[in-house]
């Protein structure tokens, strides 16, 4: 990491140390992402930070959140200006999970329908286009990195499972909490931690006890591979790694994500076949030929790589 670092050189390390100032919302992207509940900016060329953004709700998610995640996600996988995506937390806390209080409205259309086969449908498009808004991240064409600091409770669970790699504070913790409203968690929690967490002894007494995990449990179960002291240092920790990232080769990057993601849904052989399709194409790439001139050139400029 450290010579990705000095091939980007110093421009790069004082983005680092002075992460915050380098958050300043572009006018560019202020403009092209415009969202209640999120905010969009860059630190640095082809990396987005996506923060939630109702702070003094401790970023509980709302109707608006769920639509403004898809749209957000959806429209940064089909941007060619971004190569990798820091996801975080304004405020306190990442997210205190599902917003009850909007909850009114949808309780009030079932409740006040009789027939149980409207009732089905209703609720059922409803979970739905909850779930499509963390099946974004997943799909998006680009990494994402969860920096997760505070509570990352319900939601922020279902949330942080779908990014690539996850990152958090010392004083993080995370709450499986849908048991104790009644329902099992539906958006994606049950079905991805047994994909990021090796225990399934563990995922269930976290599911069934509602019980916190914090961040040194969570780090020794695989939910995440780093825990720095505090806020700022965990985001200059995700912006180190993401200016690695978005250095490399685009196609290479967005064909690993792709393949990573089939490889986990299928067998070892399905993957390979596929694999082979895949890169039967991307081979003929001329991202190949730039990454291995710049490999025989270590002493030159770094490569640069073409917009996907």
């Amino acid at each position: 990491m450290q010579t990705a670092l000095k091939v980007l050189g110093q421009s790069a390390l004082r983005t680092l140390s002075t992460y915050s100032a380098a958050m300043a919302p572009s006018s560019a992207l202020s403009n092209k992402y415009k969202f209640e509940t999120l905010l969009v900016s860059s630190p640095k060329d082809h990396i987005y930070h996506v923060q939630l953004n109702r702070p003094q709700q401790l970023n509980a998610m709302n109707s608006a959140f769920w639509r403004e995640m898809v749209e957000c996600f959806q429209a940064i996988s089909e941007d060619n200006d971004c190569r990798v995506v820091i996801i975080s937390g304004n405020g306190k806390h990442f997210t205190a999970g599902l917003d009850l209080t909007d909850m009114g409205p949808l309780m009030e259309t079932v409740l006040g329908d009789d027939d149980i086969a409207r009732k089905f449908r209703t609720l059922q498009q409803f979970i739905k286009r909850y779930q499509l808004s963390f099946t974004s991240i997943e799909q998006c064409h680009k990494p994402v990195i969860a920096a997760i600091h505070g509570g990352c409770i319900g939601g922020g669970v279902d949330l942080v499972t779908a990014a690539d790699i996850r990152f958090c504070t010392q004083d993080t913790f995370f709450q499986i909490k849908e048991v104790e409203i009644g329902l099992a968690a539906d958006v994606g929690t049950l079905q991805r931690l047994p994909k990021v967490i090796g225990s399934d002894s563990l995922i269930r007494e976290l599911v069934y006890t509602a019980r916190k995990m914090y961040a040194d449990e969570a780090a020794q179960a695989g939910l995440v591979s780093r825990v720095l002291p505090d806020k700022e240092s965990m985001l200059n920790a995700a912006l180190e790694i993401a200016i690695a990232i978005a250095g490399k080769s685009p196609v290479a990057i967005q064909g690993s994500k792709h393949n990573l993601n089939y490889a986990r849904d299928h067998s070892i052989e399905e993957g390979l076949n596929y694999m082979v399709t895949w890169n039967a194409a991307m081979l003929q790439s001329e991202d190949l030929r730039i990454a291995a001139m710049a490999s025989m050139d270590r002493k030159g400029p770094p490569p640069v790589f073409s917009k996907l």
